[in-house]
């Protein structure tokens, strides 16, 4: 590399970073670096940044989210940008850094964005689960009869929540009741472990089907699992494996949506 000013430096450390540079322009990166304080940190930010993306927890975007990113991709794309005036070369070595940078912010707006929104409403779960047992107000329709249940939430929702029991397995149903959460009136279903309640909130989701994630909030274990266009949060104080399982039992049980048993 016949040049080693900063400004190529900096534009080769993603490269570097990545093992992407051939042997002589990382040996000369390197030996810039040596004698280069500024450069040096900028390495070693570049390093952590990537580390922090790579180890930060995934939540897949909602479909509001992704429309939006996808419109400010569109947006950057479309920005025209200043010619350079020393040729085609300092162009590429120019833009690639600056479409590097925007990519590098959208992504980590996006999961900081992603990481509040879950936070938000791992905090109105857990709330509301602590609210149904401190009020005594578990049960709207308290009934361990799932034909029972399933009918008293017709006319208050814009949905109908599948409804099971499963007390042949040690998580009898015990009722439900309507409760408000992600900016919407939703199913509280109720559930009972021995003598642990469960809370199985319930509403219409867009996303694919995933299996049951399992995490802990306040000391309270929530899972999260997507079925048949429906998002499911079970909440309770149970040990996150065995709600885990209860969250498998519900999946397993799923049926035709045509079944009006579901």
């Amino acid at each position: 590399m016949s040049t080693t000013t900063c400004d190529e430096i900096r534009g080769l450390i993603p490269l570097y970073a990545d093992g992407e540079l051939d042997l002589d322009r990382a040996l000369s990166l390197e030996k810039h670096i040596e004698g280069c304080a500024t450069c040096a940190a900028a390495l070693q930010e570049h390093r952590a940044l990537s580390k922090a993306i790579r180890t930060a927890p995934y939540h897949r975007a909602s479909d509001t989210l992704r429309a939006k990113l996808r419109a400010q991709l569109a947006a950057e794309s479309s920005t025209v940008l200043p010619v350079p005036l020393r040729g085609s070369r300092d162009w590429s070595r120019w833009t690639l850094p600056m479409a590097a940078s925007v990519a590098l912010a959208v992504g980590i707006s996006v999961l900081v964005s992603t990481r509040q929104s879950r936070d938000q409403l791992d905090d109105q779960l857990v709330a509301s689960h602590v609210r149904s047992l401190q009020a005594a107000h578990l049960n709207d329709v308290a009934s361990s009869d799932q034909h029972t249940v399933k009918p008293w939430f017709a006319g208050k929702l814009d949905y109908s929540p599948p409804v099971r029991d499963f007390a042949q397995q040690d998580y009898p149903l015990t009722g439900g009741r309507l409760d408000y959460l992600a900016h919407r009136q939703v199913a509280a279903l109720v559930y009972r472990h021995r003598k642990h309640v469960i809370n199985l909130y319930v509403w219409p989701s867009t996303d694919g089907d995933e299996a049951p994630a399992a995490h802990v909030r306040d000391g309270y274990s929530l899972v999260h699992w997507c079925k048949d266009h429906m998002d499911y949060w079970a909440v309770s104080d149970l040990n996150p494996e065995e709600l885990r399982g209860f969250a498998e039992l519900q999946m397993a049980a799923v049926k035709d949506r045509a079944d009006p048993d579901t």
